[in-house]
């Protein structure tokens, strides 16, 4: 089987480690850029981030109807949280994000983003690829946001 090297991001934002997860789960709606990144795109309605592993990130669509992105497998605020990751795919083609929220300095904190288990999916090499350049505006847009919590 094909192995694929995962894909890496990292930000540091201006605010404490716990700030900063609590903006990255409980807050996604205030920073995830839907119209550009979702299921539903310009019909995505919202985006909730459950609290605790077993839960949930589900998007909702104007309509009313929803589409799961993944699923918490390890929820250790403020250190970090890990999910299976799958919008508008099957279940079945899950591949896995870890998020650490470390540090850096007094109200500092090195976020960090790696995307991994693309030989899960037929198309894991241009997945990944796509995910490679998809995820800097994501981080970008969190820590624009980030920004503006001090």
């Amino acid at each position: 089987m094909e192995t694929y090297e995962a894909v890496r991001k990292s930000v540091t934002v201006p605010t404490a480690p716990e700030r900063a997860f609590e903006l990255f789960t409980a807050r996604i709606q205030e920073w995830w850029p839907l119209r550009t990144h979702s299921v539903g795109l310009e019909d995505a309605a919202g985006i909730a981030f459950g609290q605790g592993a077993g839960a949930a990130i589900i998007e909702t669509l104007a309509d009313g109807t929803t589409s799961v992105w993944g699923i918490i497998t390890d929820w250790e605020p403020p250190h970090s949280v890990a999910f299976t990751w799958h919008p508008g795919r099957p279940e079945a083609d899950a591949t896995r994000v870890e998020v650490t929220f470390t540090q850096d300095e007094p109200g500092s904190t090195v976020v960090r983003l790696v995307h991994s288990g693309w030989e899960r999916r037929r198309d894991g090499g241009s997945a990944r690829d796509g995910y490679d350049s998809g995820w800097e505006p994501v981080i970008g847009r969190f820590a624009e946001t980030a920004a503006t919590l001090h």
